[in-house]
């Protein structure tokens, strides 16, 4: 079982803003990567949605991004995740991992299968159902997403979006980028860094461990934040 998070033991007072599709000006990655794995995300059901206040915090973002140098813009990666789904992309994901360094998870000792799960969770929270500890991603308030240039194709960030390891890190490259200014690897750390710099403008905290994961409202910001209380619950699906 995955360590709780931090922010756990955050209390939950939803402001109730409704869970809605992305507008066409926020650049959508597709085809969706979870959906194309057959995730379930269940008949009609868009894996591109936020809630309302997420998302004229992320038009913001994007207006000062594109005011900047090169217009680049915003490139939605993922957004709202039921938790079938988070429950779904983690199993996959720990297959993807064992397979990744090596053996088979049906034919892995418990040590090594010990060792992927405890890497992968430090990137997928655990598919809880329990109302009080929702994934980010089950509540509208979390978005995965990376830059684009002004005619929509993704920039190079240094690392995957998903990627399991050290490389997904917002600060990987910054020692490395300090020691030489004018290499790929200060470019990247500058990407992620300007990334950064606009949606915390915006009023989004990034996650500790990824380069592409903000959130605003679910629990993850009220505790980086220093709130009282989170103002995003689990959303858009019945609670079990």
């Amino acid at each position: 079982m995955a360590a709780p998070r931090p922010w756990s033991a955050i209390p939950i007072h939803d402001a109730a803003d409704p869970l809605v599709e992305l507008p066409p000006e926020l650049l959508r990655l597709e085809p969706h990567p979870y959906a194309s794995l057959g995730a379930p995300y269940g008949e009609g059901a868009s894996p591109f949605r936020l809630r309302s206040g997420v998302i004229r915090r992320l038009l913001a973002a994007q207006d000062a991004l594109q005011r900047g140098e090169g217009g680049w813009r915003l490139a939605i990666f993922d957004a709202w995740r039921p938790v079938a789904v988070q429950r779904f992309m983690v199993a996959a994901s720990i297959e993807a991992e064992c397979r990744a360094r090596g053996f088979d998870p049906a034919g892995a000792s418990a040590a090594a299968l010990r060792e992927v799960k405890e890497a992968v969770a430090r990137f997928w929270a655990p598919p809880s159902t329990d109302p009080a500890t929702p994934p980010p991603h089950s509540t509208g308030g979390a978005v995965d997403l990376t830059l684009a240039d002004a005619d929509g194709r993704p920039l190079a960030m240094g690392g995957a979006i998903d990627a399991i390891g050290p490389v997904s890190e917002p600060n990987h490259y910054a020692a490395a980028a300090a020691a030489d200014p004018a290499s790929t690897a200060a470019l990247w750390q500058g990407r992620r860094d300007r990334l950064a710099a606009v949606m915390a403008h915006a009023g989004f905290v990034r996650h500790p461990n990824e380069w592409w994961h903000f959130s605003h409202g679910d629990q993850l910001w009220a505790w980086s934040c220093g709130e009282p209380s989170a103002r995003y619950g689990r959303a858009g699906e019945p609670l079990d």
